[in-house]
């Protein structure tokens, strides 16, 4: 039984694995951080955020500076599918920004006898 959680993601209630909606390859346990089972490309800021002014002249181009930011991707190691970008220090841990009680949902879900829609 699986529950969307994202555009991208979903959660497995009964293998309590999160899963790619596109491939349904399972990326990692749903009880941690689903970032930890995808693949990571760290870009310098920028790529994405040009200059505004010549660099050769100016030492402050309105660009981000990549000693104090950078941006992250992350990708569905089976079928390449974005899932994720954020913005952290270098460094910086990955957030862990969607934390559930995977029993409350498996009582509520499956307890029940409701489906979950696919």
């Amino acid at each position: 039984m699986k529950v969307k959680m994202t555009e991208y993601l979903e959660i497995d209630l009964l293998k309590e694995q999160w899963c790619c909606r596109v491939c349904n390859h399972e990326i990692h346990s749903a009880r941690e951080n689903y970032k930890e089972g995808l693949l990571v490309y760290v870009r310098d800021p920028r790529e994405i955020h040009r200059p505004i002014l010549d660099p050769e002249r100016y030492e402050f181009t309105f660009a981000p500076d990549p000693n104090w930011v950078q941006i992250i991707e992350y990708y569905c190691p089976q079928c390449a599918t974005m899932m994720e970008v954020e913005y952290l220090p270098p460094g910086h841990p990955p957030k862990y920004d969607m934390q559930f009680d995977i029993d409350a949902m498996k009582a509520r879900k499956i307890g029940s006898g409701k489906e979950a829609t696919k």
